[in-house]
């Protein structure tokens, strides 16, 4: 029997790359007693590359420094911030956000990073560190400084 001809095995593999599903990624801030909360929530690599902003809560250019790991490694990204701010977060408050996350990215060792900055306090750079994996996917993973739970949910 002849073999498939490889072009034909990548155009059926393709779209199978392609699916991507919704994830709502909720974050609960502690009662820390500051103000609104800065957030950047993205996605990293298997190395520890940046992927991917998912999503910056605070929308002041001037304090996205404090946000130091996802400032580093996002700054070549020149697209980093297009259709994905919006206000700060208030203590003791969830944000709830919604992307389009590929299948591919599930479970091959990318991880959901949110660092995080309040002002006149302790920045909190990788403060949740999270896998992106089908068994994590509900659990909820425990803060450093300003998050209370985070948790990531296929829709």
């Amino acid at each position: 029997m002849k073999p498939a001809h490889p072009l034909l095995a990548l155009c059926l593999a393709v779209p199978a790359l392609a699916f991507a599903r919704p994830v709502t990624l909720t974050t609960q801030l502690k009662n820390y007693g500051g103000d609104g909360a800065y957030l950047a929530v993205y996605l990293t690599d298997a190395r520890g590359a940046y992927a991917r902003t998912l999503w910056v809560a605070g929308g002041k250019a001037k304090y996205h420094k404090h946000l130091a790991d996802w400032s580093r490694l996002s700054a070549p990204d020149r697209r980093r911030l297009q259709g994905v701010t919006g206000a700060s977060v208030g203590p003791g408050r969830t944000l709830a956000v919604t992307a389009d996350l590929a299948d591919a990215l599930i479970d091959a060792g990318y991880e959901i990073r949110i660092d995080a900055a309040a002002e006149d306090m302790d920045d909190s750079p990788s403060e949740i560190r999270v896998p992106l994996t089908s068994a994590g996917a509900g659990k909820p993973q425990a803060g450093r400084e300003y998050i209370q739970s985070f948790r990531y949910q296929w829709q």
